[in-house]
């Protein structure tokens, strides 16, 4: 059974991890046999905003992806474009309130059904980025995929247009999705890379990391690393 008190909508999926005080991960696998989840909002009442903002932007990725990588599918897509909607919608107003119940179970309910999608279809470029980031520097997973959707984003509107305008009605944002994205990005604020600490030095040994997990090899095309690295320096 599972009981979430953010909004990543991981709990979906049979994947879990174990981090150290440092946040660097120490563990993990795939053997999480889900029974139930269990949905409360008042769990979520005073999340603080770096967490809301960082993790409903983690949930808003797994959307955005499962429309287009390799194991996407009608009915991940259906989900994901309600979620996304949903996510985007509520977000700016839990931040202006965050004690408005309807707005937090909106988001938790977005965060719900981009699980579903994740669940569904995968993961792809933006999380394979957000995981060598966050697993390198144990840096925070939501802010990393905060900073990493909209290269993402960028990087396969050449590549899936149709799926990117698709999830760019969904938020509201046809015209520029990924710009959409980090106004949310914003309302935590989450902005560069380097405001982490993240040494630029290590930008290609990120990027290496980064190309070789099954995110990236789900994309429409895998990404290089000189490409990936490319993306990271737009965003540092």
């Amino acid at each position: 059974m599972s009981v979430p008190t953010t909004y990543s909508g991981s709990e979906w999926t049979t994947s879990f991890g174990i981090r150290s005080p440092d946040r660097r991960i120490r563990g993990g696998g795939a053997g999480a046999h889900l029974e139930a989840v269990i949905y409360d909002v008042d769990l979520t009442l005073d999340l603080p905003r770096p967490e809301t903002v960082g993790t409903a932007l983690n949930a808003l990725a797994h959307c955005a992806e499962a429309l287009y990588v390799k194991g996407r599918n009608d009915e991940a897509e259906r989900v994901a474009l309600e979620g996304a909607s949903m996510i985007a919608g509520a977000l700016p107003k839990v931040v202006e309130a965050p004690t408005r119940r309807d707005a937090r179970t909106d988001l938790l309910r977005g965060a719900c059904l981009a699980g579903q999608a994740l669940a569904g279809a995968g993961l792809g470029l933006g999380h394979a980025m957000a995981q060598a980031l966050g697993g390198t520097f144990g840096l925070p997973h939501g802010a990393m995929n905060a900073l990493t959707l909209p290269p993402a984003l960028r990087f396969n509107a050449a590549l899936a247009p149709d799926a990117v305008a698709r999830f760019g009605d969904a938020i509201g944002a046809q015209d520029d999705p990924a710009a959409k994205v980090e106004e949310l990005a914003r309302l935590a604020p989450f902005d560069r890379l380097r405001e982490f600490g993240v040494p630029r030095g290590e930008l290609r040994a990120v990027a290496e990391a980064a190309a070789a997990r099954g995110g990236n090899q789900a994309n429409p095309r895998p990404a290089t690393p000189a490409e990936i690295e490319e993306l990271l320096e737009s965003i540092y």
